[in-house]
């Protein structure tokens, strides 16, 4: 069986450095690779340009121990794993450019016995498409043994499936869903995740496991929108949203999720938008799921722009920009792009809280909109947008916010009269 003591992660991210961090914790030799040079400086000297829970000090004690090292093109390794960025475009198609080019940078170094694997949530069919490029490219190698001698190279899809805020965990402790192109790559790929995965590693195919990703938040993206549609429909009829969910789900059966200002992340977000474009006919449901959640952020800023332009001299709080609760991920967040509008729209009454970022967003800046904390806020202002529930904002007292006109897009103010 191949050795697999070598690793080379491309791609430094949100999901590729944590893995990158917790290989190189189980012995095995790490370099993790980025285009971004700041990046590679950064991780390289022991530090994150992300945050993330206990990251820190584990980045820190690998590079220290010299298991994990960054470059800025990949090495020679025994495995190769491509955690890069697949968002979608203008046309909400999917933009593999950054797998292409990640493939591409290791096509000359692939060597018999190497294993790649491709952890970018990606449409159908693309480790299929790495494994013909790497056939027609180099053609001294083929994909899996087939019953051939020498000369194999294994691919497979395996999906992160984290949350954001408990990454390492449930790296760790989260099953895998593994598919390779052929069986004997799914089963070295199932043997290299077990080396520090304790959650099941569960065999597929790679078409299967691709679909299997987009399945998870395709799933959830619609159970929002379900909510998101409901919230409408309860403030045509003056309806508290809220109050409906809550006694709903005391049926034994039901469990609508919450409504928000539509939904972020770089996930839930954008992958619908990988089905949907593999089958426009057939994911209708998807389709006008991601409509609805859209919808939804053009009608909280239609609904704030009327509050506020019935109070022409007041300041505005926008309370919240990342696209979840208490972490510091600005992907796709609506939240920020209703802050953004706001922002163009009325400058300087605009006034923004977020208790997980150190500085004011570039995007906003420009604005001249002032950044402050909750208690600032709270004083300074006569309208609340609340955009995102984070534990800072939960924790503001009544007695604080009563003289405040509220919009609150996440029920967690729901002691005082709030539009949804």
């Amino acid at each position: 069986m191949p050795e697999l003591k070598n690793v080379t992660v491309i791609g430094l991210g949100y999901i590729g450095l944590p893995t990158a961090a917790l290989i190189a914790s189980r012995g095995m030799q790490v370099v993790g690779v980025d285009t971004k040079e700041h990046v590679v400086r950064t991780v390289g000297s022991g530090a994150i340009h992300i945050s993330e829970p206990d990251l820190d000090g584990l980045v820190s004690k690998v590079v220290s121990s010299g298991a994990l090292t960054t470059s800025a093109k990949p090495e020679p390794a025994d495995v190769f794993i491509i955690a890069v960025p697949t968002p979608i475009d203008h046309e909400n198609r999917p933009d593999l450019s950054h797998v292409d080019a990640a493939v591409e940078s290791i096509l000359d170094i692939l060597a018999p016995d190497n294993l790649v694997i491709l952890e970018s949530t990606s449409p159908i069919g693309t480790t299929e498409s790495i494994a013909r490029k790497i056939g027609e490219r180099r053609p001294d190698l083929h994909v899996g043994t087939n019953g051939k001698e020498g000369g194999a190279v294994h691919v497979a899809y395996c999906p992160e499936r984290v949350l954001p805020g408990r990454i390492l965990t449930e790296l760790i402790n989260n099953d895998r869903c593994i598919g390779g192109i052929t069986p004997a790559c799914t089963r070295l790929a199932q043997r290299f995740y077990k080396m520090f995965v304790r959650g099941a590693c569960v065999a597929t195919t790679a078409r299967a496991a691709e679909l299997v990703k987009l399945t998870e938040n395709a799933f959830r993206d619609t159970n929002i929108a379900f909510a998101n549609e409901l919230s409408l429909i309860c403030d045509r009829f003056d309806i508290n949203v809220w109050e409906v969910i809550d006694i709903a789900n005391r049926h034994p059966r039901v469990n609508v999720l919450r409504p928000g200002p539509g939904v972020g992340g770089h996930c839930i977000a954008v992958d619908p938008w990988f089905i949907i474009d593999s089958a426009p006919d057939l994911a209708r449901v998807m389709r006008t799921s991601r409509e609805v959640n859209n919808s939804k952020t053009k009608k909280i800023i239609e609904c704030a722009e009327a509050l506020i332009d019935d109070h022409p001299y007041a300041n505005v709080a926008c309370c919240g920009l990342t696209f979840k609760a208490n972490v510091d991920d600005l992907r796709e967040s609506p939240a920020m792009d209703i802050a953004l509008h706001l922002a163009a729209k009325y400058g300087p009454r605009i006034k923004v809280v977020e208790p997980n970022l150190r500085q004011l967003p570039s995007q906003l800046a420009e604005y001249r909109v002032d950044f402050m904390d909750i208690d600032e806020a709270l004083r300074s202002c006569e309208i609340a947008i609340l955009l995102v529930d984070h534990d800072e904002f939960k924790m503001v007292p009544l007695a604080d916010r009563r003289h405040l006109d509220v919009i609150d897009t996440r029920g967690i103010w729901q002691d005082m009269p709030a539009r949804t």
